[in-house]
Parts: structure tokens; sequence; C-alpha cells
């Protein structure tokens, strides 16, 4: 069997998060999309679908895992292929669903609303379908995709988790956290370096686990009243942090003492966290050291979050948050929307973040941020400065010095994308009036 995944013309509506990764390498709950396909179906090797830009660093990256992964190479659906939506987050409700949907079916397409969800095919509709998924999948390719594979079935969205923005993700995270915890570490011993004895458990104790090399300084505090909570590995706990469940802290991140880590906090590996935390995801290698709010949000890799740095994820009239996405103005129906950092970005000493606002990826803020940011900005039109452009080869050299601070280096792959995406945006910069001449603060 021969596991796929792949991408569709909404993968942008995930912009800037998705401007250097693939859709389904998003992380919600403990699991990045792909992680949680490739757990939930047999299958001899995996096929990854992408934007073409993104494949070079991919195979690199895929190169080290455990099993075999080939992306974006024609020929290789030469057997019986399941092929998933990348958008696709595999809850166990979600999963089940699927299973028992395409249980004894040869052929079939899953509709969840308009959009492919999962399509299941035999090796000859496999090779005939297989040009089609080289690029984001589109609604006129789903119609070739009817001729081809002409049984299909449409599924309500409530019985699917097909999520559409990013904010669908922030709002599954803490359910999804507290399923996979539960699933795997609710009731184990604990394999921490060093817990002092100070610390303390609001709740069930079964619900912390905390995983090997995890030190724990005095006068901690775990909440577990909402849900459980996930040290990774060599995490340190600095002295008198509260962390509030469900929560899930990846491995080698310090929680800075005093931090507030709220319920529905999704922490990847080798970030610095402190201030307040609240509902929401960042990826690795992020800073978030000092005091400030952060809520509600998505925040990319390699972001460095300045002191006093806060976003807002409410509006004052308590009305719904609006969003813009690919220029459109999109009424999110919820309450509680905070901000989209791509990655790379850098926010100086005592940023102000209105609700909704996306930051395109290695941009660079100054004073309150009230307008969404285009990536490879520097922005600080609060000061009476007009947003100018932050020249490439400035952003190449400072994401390099970043990552040497972490023992990395910058491969030419990832130089490479750097550039596509400088010239991906450059449109978005030209219709937000940013300048190209050097950044003046005073």
């Amino acid at each position: 069997m021969i596991l796929g995944i792949f991408e569709d013309y909404k993968a942008t509506n995930f912009y800037p998060l998705t401007l250097l990764r693939p859709v389904y390498e998003l992380r919600v709950g403990t699991k990045t999309n792909r992680e949680r396909v490739v757990e939930s179906f047999e299958h001899d090797i995996v096929c990854a679908y992408m934007r073409d830009y993104l494949r070079d660093l991919y195979t690199l990256k895929y190169s080290s895992e455990r099993e075999e992964y080939v992306v974006n190479r024609e020929g290789e659906l030469d057997s019986d292929t399941i092929l998933m939506n990348g958008r696709l987050v595999l809850d166990r409700r979600t999963e089940e669903n699927i299973k028992r949907i395409i249980d004894g079916k040869d052929n079939i397409i899953v509709y969840s609303g308009t959009d492919v969800a999962l399509i299941k095919a035999t090796s000859n509709n496999a090779r005939r379908i297989e040009g089609l998924l080289l690029e984001p999948m589109n609604e006129k390719k789903a119609i070739e995709l009817k001729k081809i594979i002409r049984n299909y079935v449409e599924v309500p969205r409530e019985e699917i988790a097909l999520s559409d923005y990013l904010w669908d993700m922030v709002n599954m995270n803490a359910e999804l956290i507290k399923e996979d915890l539960e699933e795997r570490y609710v009731g184990r011993e604990w394999k921490a370096k060093y817990v002092d004895e100070r610390v303390a458990i609001v709740g069930d104790e079964r619900l912390v686990y905390l995983d090997e090399g995890v030190e724990v300084e005095p006068y901690t505090v775990f909440n577990t009243k909402a849900g459980p909570i996930y040290v990774g590995r060599n995490t340190r706990i600095q002295a008198g942090a509260r962390i509030e469940g469900p929560t899930f802290i990846g491995r080698d991140n310090i929680i800075v003492g005093g931090a507030q880590i709220r319920e529905g906090s999704n922490l990847g590996d080798v970030c610095r966290a402190g201030g307040e935390l609240e509902e929401t995801i960042v990826l690795g290698y992020t800073n978030k050291y000092h005091l400030g709010f952060i809520g509600h949000a998505y925040i990319g890799e390699w972001v460095n979050i300045g002191a006093a740095t806060t976003n807002s994820d409410l509006k004052n009239t308590y009305g719904t948050v609006r969003v813009t996405i690919g220029g459109k103005r999109i009424d999110t129906g919820i309450l509680k929307v905070g901000c989209f950092i791509g990655d790379m970005v850098k926010t100086s000493i005592g940023v102000h973040i209105y609700t909704g606002k996306n930051i395109g990826i290695s941009s660079h803020l100054h004073g309150i941020i009230y307008e969404d940011v285009p990536s490879f900005t520097i922005y600080a039109k609060s000061l009476g400065i007009e947003p100018v452009e932050l020249f490439l080869e400035s952003a190449i050299e400072t994401q390099r010095r970043m990552m040497s601070r972490r023992g990395l280096s910058l491969s030419k792959e990832e130089i490479k994308i750097i550039e596509k995406v400088y010239e991906i945006t450059e449109e978005d910069r030209r219709r937000a009036g940013v300048k190209k001449r050097k950044f003046k603060l005073i």
C-alpha cells in the first residue's frame, strides 16, 4: 500500500506559516498533520506532494526519517494507494469516520464540502491521477478526478476535521493535545532527571508526564484540572512557573521563572517561553523569553519576540474577529483570534499587535501593529516611519546568525527557499506601499 499526502489550493489560506513549509507540516496537538496520517494508515512508502519550490529542502529533511519518503516524483503510484489532503487533521473521530467510509472500497473520492479530502485508488487509477498531484489540487483538477474515479461520497464538515484557516487549527489544538496525551502518556511513570519536592500539582497527578532529562525547579505549579500536561526531554522549568493543562511542551525548552503557560499552549522544540502564553501554537526554535501576553496565535520557527511584546485576541466590542486572507476580509465567526506570525520574524521591545493580524516572514516590528505586515518588511508606522523592505541579504544573514546561536547552519536549500519566497511576496510589499530604502528609526 502506498500512502500519499498532498496540498490543495487552500494552502495559501495558511500564509504566512505555509510560505516555508507544506501545509501538512503544521502542528496541531502534539503532531503535524503528516505525522498523524503516517501513524494512522499502514503503508510501504510515503509519497509527499507539495509546491515545487519546497521540494529540494523537504527531500533533504525526509531523508532523515526512519521510513522511505519520495517527494514530487512521478512513476511512484504503482500499487493500491490512499491519498490524503494535507489539511486533514486526523483526530480520533475523523480517523474512525474515514476508515469506515473507505472500508471495502477500491476506488473512491471523499469530499468534505466541495474539497477533496481523500482518494483511494487501485494501481491503474493511481497512475492516472498522479500528475494531478504535482502542484496543489484545485477545483479544475477535482473535476478531472471525478472523470477517472467515478465513485465519490460527500461528507459533512462536522464529520471530518478539514481545516480551512490557521484559526481552525488553533481552535482544535487544546482538545487534540488532551486526546493525544490521554492516549499515550496519562498515568505513565515520569522519567524526569530532577523534580524539586516543593513542586505542586493542582488536580490529578496522573495527568502530568515529565519525560527523560526534565528538570523542574522549586515552586513550579502544574494545574491539571482542565487537562493533561506533557513536558519533553531535557526541558528545564525554572522556579515559580505555572503550567496549566492541556499543554504540550517539546524537547530542550526553557520555561522561564514566573512564566504563565496557560491552557492550550503548544510549544515546539528548542524554544524559550516566559511571560504569558495561552491557546497558542509555537513552532520550534522560537524565543519568547520576557514579559508579555501571546494568546490564540500561531507562531512560526526562528521567531524572536522582544520584551513586553503583546497581542490582542479580543475586540473591545466583543464582536467576531475579521481577518484578511488573500486580499479578502473574512469573518472568522470567533470571538477570540490572536495573530499569525511567520518564520524568522523579530519584534522589538514593547510591540503591540492588534487582533487578527498576519505578520509575514522575516519582518521586523516596532511600535503598534494595527494592520497586516508583508514579508520582508520593517514596520514602524506608529512611530511615524513608512514601512521599508528588509533587504534579502540582511534577512539571510540574520537567519544565519540566529541559527549559529543554536549550533546550526543555514543550508543552501533553505537559502534557495528564502530567496524564492522573497520573489513570491514582492507584489504584497508593492501593494502595501513598502519602500525600497534603508530603515532609519531616528
